[in-house]
């Protein structure tokens, strides 16, 4: 006979048995409430789920995924743009009613079913689509993001040479337009006409897409091999090499920064940056920002945070890790501004303009507004090669986190049984491999117009917020929010705040929405460089972009409900059962001490015994 006792739809143990949480135990043909659990796998000798050889290799590993190209090129743009210091105050606010709450949620949620971005909903079989969705996501990304790695480590391969070659107009690719003084009437830029000549060879419109450059072919190929032998091993050489790309970042970031606070116009360009200009607080669009730069800068909606969470310890302090990587993360972007706008305002100072001149976001401030300042410096090919190697490695960590985390929700699809010698080395393969044919399409002369439809639909704000709200809605409606904050303190001995349940529930899916509504009504559409319009067929694919995710959920629902049996509600509660991992066997102790996890009051209906028979 095995005891279980039941506590608010929770199966805890009571005695020496295995408990099955909330699901049936299969440790031979046990039944219990919901859900299935099978441990057949675990006798099959098939590997066991990797793990971090140690925590911080998982701290590392966010930090190095989460802290990307956004927290340098975009937030100090957003914060001068939206009032200086006082865009902080929606962005903290939106930190702890978003950001957190999800960055938790999807921690928790991998660490929990110790499964990637499609396994993990079998919390909630019914909304697997939201997996699938993740995966069409971080897929696209993969495919993009990659880009600006291979223009970055173009600009690092052509600073070593004693003169820069965007600081002069005596190149082939200058035209007579070519003046070497700050925008003069009717001329360029040097560093523009590298650009957008030179590097890009830009073609008039998504018609032409040209030929192949073969340069920067050969730039992103070098950078897709070094991905792939970032992430072929597993979490175990992930783990490592992410010491190096996450941290070296950041000893450039302290040299830029003592380098750009001696230079002339230095505090004019951080008080630009931090100044508060209160009257913004009033402005819409200010909260709209602010409230966006999270998702995007937290990587939220992608699946490989969940994926990363999967390989930690069952027993980790996931709700601490969360905060301290939110710290980390919101630290950087901060921290960032004072590098960026003190070198902005010396080049403001040195071209005797206004610093709304020259503050630029995007791609604009890392290849041309900051070589262009760096190409003003004394000894410049120094400065320009360590902000690439900078570039170069904050987007690298971000790329292999993200392939790792597409391939690991490839590879949970695959029973132990299909499991065959090198499978993760061939599949990081093909993944990068078909990632690098579509990015064929972005080194061509009309490369830069795919790339922005990439950018501007696939993982755009509208895919990650509805991401975000469906995640929030299935974990705290469906599943349960105080079910799943009982899961989560079987997990880490203790419950976390309630205001993480209170943010699920309610607070997190109206912000998500919100901003998600206010996109869609204000939605304009795509130009390059403000100057080019988007033709209607390139509008088209990308609205199929940011369908081809977004429509994953409500279509995988209904597919699933209309293959089922019975009546709505049969099907719905069948659809919705946990199907649990033979994990949840091994650490869910029978010792665990419940008064901490659950607050019941003995004798109540709440609290009864059941028992199970059992013929093991």
């Amino acid at each position: 006979m095995v005891l279980v006792e039941e506590k608010k739809g929770h199966l805890i143990p009571n005695g020496n048995a295995h408990q099955g949480v909330n699901g049936t135990l299969n440790g031979g043909p046990i039944s219990a409430v919901t859900g299935t659990i099978s441990a057949a796998e675990k006798k099959q000798g098939f590997p066991e789920r990797e793990t971090w050889t140690r925590q911080m290799d998982f701290i590392m590993s966010c930090v190095g995924f989460a802290v990307g190209l956004g927290n340098v090129w975009r937030f100090p743009y957003l914060c001068y743009k939206n009032g200086g210091g006082v865009f902080l105050i929606p962005y903290v606010l939106f930190i702890f009613l978003g950001g957190i709450p999800i960055f938790f949620l999807e921690i928790a949620l991998g660490q929990f079913m110790k499964a990637g971005s499609i396994n993990v909903w079998n919390i909630a079989p019914l909304f697997k689509g939201l997996g699938y969705a993740s995966m069409v996501i971080v897929f696209f990304c993969n495919t993009y993001y990659i880009m600006v790695l291979a223009w970055g480590f173009y600009y690092f391969i052509k600073s070593f040479n004693s003169t820069l070659p965007w600081s002069t107009c005596d190149n082939p690719w200058n035209t007579e337009n070519c003046i070497e003084t700050f925008q003069l009437a009717n001329g360029r830029s040097p560093i523009i006409e590298f650009w957008e000549n030179k590097v890009l060879n830009i073609s008039d419109g998504l018609d032409e897409p040209g030929v192949i450059n073969w340069e920067l072919m050969l730039c992103l190929m070098a950078v897709w091999v070094m991905v792939y032998f970032c992430v072929w091993k597993g979490v175990k050489s992930t783990g490592k090499i992410v010491y190096v790309t996450a941290t070296f970042p950041y000893v450039v970031l302290i040299i830029l920064l003592v380098r750009g606070v001696t230079l002339p116009g230095a505090y004019d360009g951080i008080m630009y940056y931090v100044k508060p200009d209160w009257s913004k607080l009033g402005e819409a669009q200010v909260w709209i920002d602010a409230g966006t730069q999270i998702f995007f800068s937290y990587a939220i909606g992608l699946g490989a945070l969940t994926a990363l969470g999967s390989y930690n310890r069952f027993n980790n302090d996931c709700y601490k890790d969360a905060f301290v990587l939110a710290f980390i993360n919101s630290g950087t972007s901060f921290f960032s501004g004072f590098v960026v706008f003190s070198i902005l305002g010396f080049m403001a100072s040195e071209q005797g303009v206004d610093i709304s001149k020259v503050a630029e976001s995007g791609p604009g401030l890392a290849f041309i507004a900051y070589p262009k300042a760096v190409s003003m410096m004394p000894v410049a090919p120094v400065w320009a090669a360590l902000f690439f190697i900078m570039l170069l490695l904050l987007g690298l960590d971000s790329q292999f986190v993200g392939v790792e985390g597409f391939v690991t929700g490839i590879l949970d699809l695959f029973p132990g049984k299909y499991y065959m010698r090198y499978q993760r080395e061939i599949a990081v393969a093909i993944c990068c491999l078909l990632c690098f044919i579509i990015d064929l399409s972005m080194v061509t002369q009309g490369g830069m117009y795919v790339f922005q439809l990439f950018d501007y639909y696939s993982a755009s704000g509208m895919t990650l917020l509805w991401q975000a709200f469906w995640e929030c809605v299935v974990v705290a409606w469906v599943y349960g929010a105080d079910r799943f904050m009982d899961d989560i303190a079987r997990m880490i001995g203790y419950r976390p705040f309630p205001w993480i349940k209170w943010c699920w529930s309610f607070i997190t899916p109206c912000v998500c929405m919100g901003i998600f509504l206010f996109h869609l009504l204000n939605y304009k559409p795509l130009t390059y460089n403000n100057v080019y319009v988007y033709p209607w067929w390139g509008e088209v694919i990308g609205w199929c972009l940011a369908l081809s995710s977004m429509l994953c959920i409500p279509v995988s629902l209904v597919y699933k409900l209309a293959g089922a049996k019975g009546t709505f509600r049969e099907r719905w509660e069948y659809l919705t059962k946990p199907v649990w991992g033979a994990h949840h066997l091994e650490y869910m102790a029978p010792d665990t001490d419940i008064k901490s996890l659950a607050s019941l009051s003995p004798g109540t209906e709440e609290n009864k015994v059941i028992i199970f028979e059992s013929v093991m």
